[in-house]
């Protein structure tokens, strides 16, 4: 098995430089391949930044949907994986719904991201979310 890097991925996913789109593109059809959750938060955060590719959430999940399917890769803990992938498409940020999949159900998540909460506890009621205002004074 080889655990791939986010650059490889990208230019497999943009396409954005011939010569190395289809180094990429072999390399992931002729190898086992790990993906670690750590490098697909980074292929998300190039796809949808302003300061990387600033494609739409819609694009970003159906670029993410493909690579999570193909033949050789395999997700480091896909299921919290697909998980937050559904929940991203829902309007969660992809970085808090990779956390939040990977809270245990016997676990609580603490924050104090009033949006994260509110967003969550509408799309899911299985983790308890525990809101911390910011209002104690040093």
């Amino acid at each position: 098995m080889v655990v791939i890097d986010t650059n490889l991925l990208v230019r497999y996913l943009v396409k954005d430089d011939r010569a190395q789109t289809i180094v990429a593109t072999e390399f992931l059809a002729t190898h086992s391949c790990v993906l670690l959750k750590t490098v697909l938060l980074e292929v998300v955060w190039v796809l949808s930044s302003k300061m990387g590719y600033h494609f739409s959430r819609e694009v970003v999940a159906e670029r993410i949907k493909h690579l999570l399917e193909l033949p050789n890769i395999t997700v480091e803990e896909s299921e919290p994986v697909w998980m937050a992938l559904r929940w991203y498409e829902a309007g969660l940020d992809f970085a808090d719904a990779l956390h939040l999949a990977a809270v245990k159900p016997q676990d609580q998540f603490a924050t104090f991201d009033e949006k994260l909460v509110k967003k969550a506890t509408q799309l899911t009621t299985d983790y308890h979310l525990i809101f911390l205002k910011g209002e104690k004074q040093l």
